[in-house]
C-alpha cells in the first residue's frame, strides 16, 4: 500500500484519540491539514484541536473517548486534548459530565424504556431481545449514555404497568358507548393449551369504530355452553358493560348458540365468514368436484417437493411472460384456500403442463388424472365461487360497519346460485348444496338484519327486499324501537305509560283522555273560586295564542324517518359512519343507528388473535407465565 493510502499516527501526541485517527503522508512527511479516521476513512478537520475528531467518532461511531489524564510537555501536543480538565482536583472535566450515564429516572431514561417495553409488545419480541448484541450495540449508537435495564423489569414492572394503563383507557371509552358487540372464540396453542378470546366492538362519540380484546384467558374447562355463558357473564361484569344491550357474535358451534342463549345476550349473530365457510364446504363435496380438487391438490404437492420441479416452472413462466407465482396448497377447512389453488393453478396452467412435458424432470404422470373435461371445469368453478371470496373479505372488515351487510350479500348470494338452464350438470349440483345449506340460516334474525340495513345509508332503499310493504314493515319496526329505547323520556315528558310507546293513534288519544280525569282535574267544581290572573295574563293573554302540545317520541321518529327516506342514498365507498355524524337533525335515528352498526357481521376480530398468540409463544421460546401472554395479546391488539 503506498504512503498515499497508509495511515500513519503521529508517536508523539500522546492523546488516546490518536489510537483512531492518523495522517497521510504527502512528499514524505505527515499532512496535518486533516486526520483521518482509521474506522471509515473520512477526513475530519485538524486545527491543532481534537475536539471535532472526538465528535465524528461519537456521533458516526458511538465511541467515547476519555480526555487524557496527563498533559505532554511537546509544544506540538499542548493544544492535543480536547477539552481541559479541571485545575481543582475531584472536579469532573466539560468531557466527562458530557458522556456521564443517564440517570434511571431521567425523562430522557424513562422515554428510552417507555419505547422499548412498546417496542416488545408491538413487534411480539421475546424479553430477552434487551440481552442481544445487537439491540445493545443499535441503543449504544442512538443514545451511549442509556444503560439498557434486566429482562425483568420490563416482564415484571414496565409491561404490567402498561396493560394497566391501557386497560383503564379502554375501560373509560366502554363506559360512554351506547352498545358493545362481544366476540368470542376458542383456541388451541401449540403448546395444547387451551385459550378463549372475548372481543368488544362500539363505536365511539366520534363515530369511530372501535374494536378491542378484552381477554385471552385459559379455558380448562369443558367447552359446553354453560360453561361458556359463564364465562361471558364474568366478562361483561369485569368490564361493566352488562347495561350495554351486549349483542353476541360467534360462529355456528352448538355449545356457542347455546351460551349466547345462556347469557341471554340479544341479537346473538352467527359469523356469517363461518356460515359462508360451511356452505361452501357443502358445494366442493360434490363428487365430481371433490375429485378434481384431489387431483390438482396431488399436482401442487408434487411442485412443493420438487426443487427441480420449481426450477423449471420458474424458467417456463419466464419464457412465457406469465406472472413469477408459486402454486397455492389448499387448507381443507378454509374453503376460500381451496378456490386460491384453482385460481392460480388456471393461471399457470400453461406453465404447469409444459413444465411436466419437459424432459427435466420425472413423474410426468402426475398430470395424466387431470382429463379435458376437468380442464373445462375449473374456470366454471372459479366463476361460481369468486363472488363468496369477495363477500367473505367485505364481512371481515374491522373498520368498517359488516351486519348491514348480510341481508344485501344474502340476497345477492341467493340470486348468484339460482338454477340456470346454462350451467353444466355438476355447476347445478354445486348451486343445490349450497342453497340448501345457506337457504334460512338467518331466518331467526331476518327483522333485526332489516332494520340494519335500513340503518345503513348505502342500503336504506332496501333494494334487496322486492315487497315494497316489507320495506314499510322494517320502519315501522325502527320506530317502535325508537320509541322503545326512549321510553323513560317519553313518560316524564307527553307520554302516560309505557303500554302507549307502541300503540296507534288511537290509543294515544284515548289514553290522553283517561289523563284528563285525573283525581286533581275530576275535584274541581263550579263553586271553586276562578283562578286569579296574574297582571301579566291581563295585558298580554289577549296577544298569544296556545301553545301546541310537545310532540311525543313517536312523532318526532317518524318525522326524522321521513326525512331519512326522503335523502340521497350514500355511494357504496362512502363513509356511513362519518355520515351519521352529520346528520345532527337526526338525534333518534342517529342513536338507534349507532347501536346497530356497531355489531360486527363475523367473529373475525376473535380469530386473528390466534395467529399473534402464536407469535407471541413462539417469540418467546418457552412457555410463559399466563397472566404474561393476556398482557402481551392484549397491549399487541390494542396499543
Amino acid at each position: 500500500m503506498s504512503d498515499a493510502e497508509t495511515i500513519y499516527s503521529p508517536p508523539s501526541f500522546k492523546s488516546k484519540v490518536w489510537q483512531h485517527y492518523g495522517f497521510y503522508k504527502k512528499d514524505g512527511q505527515l499532512d496535518k491539514t486533516d486526520a483521518i479516521c482509521k474506522m471509515c476513512r473520512a477526513s475530519v478537520k485538524y486545527t491543532g484541536s481534537t475536539t471535532n475528531l472526538i465528535s465524528h467518532l461519537k456521533r458516526r461511531h458511538g465511541v467515547v473517548v476519555e480526555p487524557s489524564s496527563s498533559v505532554p510537555a511537546s509544544p506540538a501536543s499542548c493544544c492535543d486534548s480536547p477539552v481541559a480538565t479541571s485545575s481543582k482536583s475531584g472536579e469532573k472535566s466539560i468531557e466527562s459530565f458530557f458522556h456521564a450515564p443517564l440517570a434511571n429516572s431521567s425523562a430522557r431514561s424513562t422515554a428510552i424504556t417507555d419505547a422499548i417495553a412498546l417496542f416488545i409488545c408491538k413487534d411480539i419480541q421475546p424479553y430477552s431481545v434487551t440481552e442481544n448484541e445487537g439491540f445493545k450495540h443499535l441503543l449504544h449508537v442512538l443514545e451511549p449514555r442509556y444503560k439498557i435495564p434486566n429482562r425483568k423489569l420490563f416482564s415484571d414492572k414496565q409491561i404490567p404497568a402498561l396493560y394497566d394503563k391501557c386497560r383503564r383507557e379502554i375501560e373509560e371509552s366502554l363506559h360512554k358507548a351506547q352498545r358493545v358487540a362481544v366476540t368470542v372464540d376458542g383456541w388451541t396453542s401449540c403448546a395444547t393449551a387451551s385459550y378463549v378470546t372475548v372481543t368488544a366492538n362500539y363505536i365511539d362519540d366520534g363515530w369511530v369504530l372501535k374494536n378491542h380484546v378484552l381477554q385471552t384467558r385459559v379455558f380448562n374447562e369443558a367447552h359446553t355452553g354453560n360453561n361458556l355463558s359463564v364465562l361471558l357473564q364474568d366478562v361483561c361484569r369485569e368490564w361493566k358493560i352488562e347495561e350495554k344491550s351486549p349483542a353476541l357474535v360467534t360462529d355456528n358451534a352448538r355449545n356457542m348458540i347455546l351460551a349466547g342463549a345462556c347469557a341471554k345476550m340479544d341479537p346473538h349473530v352467527r359469523c356469517i365468514a363461518h356460515t359462508l365457510n360451511l356452505a361452501s364446504q357443502k358445494a366442493f363435496k360434490v363428487d365430481s368436484v371433490s375429485e378434481l380438487v384431489v387431483k390438482v391438490r396431488k399436482l401442487v404437492s408434487f411442485f412443493h417437493k420438487s426443487p427441480k420441479a420449481t426450477e423449471v416452472l420458474r424458467e417456463i413462466q419466464t419464457q412465457l411472460h406469465l406472472p413469477n407465482h408459486k402454486l397455492i396448497h389448499d387448507v381443507s377447512t378454509r374453503w376460500n384456500s381451496t378456490l386460491d389453488m384453482l385460481e392460480r393453478f388456471w393461471e399457470q396452467q400453461p406453465a404447469v403442463l409444459n413444465t411436466l412435458l419437459s424432459r427435466k424432470i420425472k413423474r410426468r404422470e402426475v398430470m395424466a388424472s387431470l382429463t379435458e373435461d376437468d380442464m373445462t371445469l375449473i374456470p366454471e368453478i372459479i366463476k361460481l365461487m369468486s363472488p363468496l371470496k369477495v363477500a367473505t373479505t367485505l364481512l371481515s372488515e374491522e373498520k368498517n360497519p359488516t351486519v348491514s351487510i348480510i341481508s344485501p350479500i344474502q340476497a345477492k348470494l341467493l340470486r348468484q346460485f339460482q338454477p340456470d338452464e346454462s350451467d353444466l350438470e355438476v355447476i347445478s349440483h354445486m348451486k343445490d348444496r349450497f342453497r340448501q345449506d345457506f337457504d334460512g340460516r338467518y331466518t331467526y334474525l331476518e327483522g333485526t338484519l332489516h332494520c340494519a340495513s335500513a340503518l345503513d345509508p348505502r342500503f336504506k332503499d332496501l333494494a334487496f327486499l322486492d315487497d315494497s310493504d316489507a320495506k314499510d314493515m322494517v320502519f315501522m319496526k325502527i320506530t317502535t324501537e325508537v320509541v322503545q329505547i326512549n321510553g323513560e323520556v317519553e313518560v316524564s315528558d307527553t307520554m302516560p305509560n309505557e303500554d302507549q310507546a307502541t300503540g296507534t293513534l288511537e290509543e294515544d288519544q284515548t289514553v290522553e283522555t283517561e289523563n284528563d280525569k285525573s283525581p286533581s282535574k275530576e275535584d274541581k267544581t263550579d263553586d271553586a273560586p276562578p283562578k286569579k290572573r296574574t297582571a301579566m295574563d291581563q295585558m298580554f293573554g289577549d296577544f298569544l295564542s296556545a301553545r301546541p302540545p310537545a310532540k311525543t317520541i313517536r312523532e318526532k321518529a317518524k318525522d326524522e324517518i321521513l326525512k331519512y327516506r326522503e335523502r340521497d342514498t350514500l355511494g357504496l365507498d362512502g363513509d356511513v359512519l362519518q355520515w351519521w355524524r352529520l346528520q345532527v337533525d337526526l338525534p333518534l335515528l342517529s342513536a338507534l343507528a349507532k347501536r346497530y352498526l356497531s355489531i360486527p357481521a363475523t367473529s373475525v376480530p376473535a380469530e386473528r388473535v390466534f395467529s399473534t398468540a402464536g407469535d407471541i409463544v413462539t417469540a418467546q421460546c418457552s412457555l410463559l407465565h399466563p397472566d404474561h401472554v393476556y398482557q402481551l395479546i392484549f397491549l399487541k391488539k390494542n396499543l
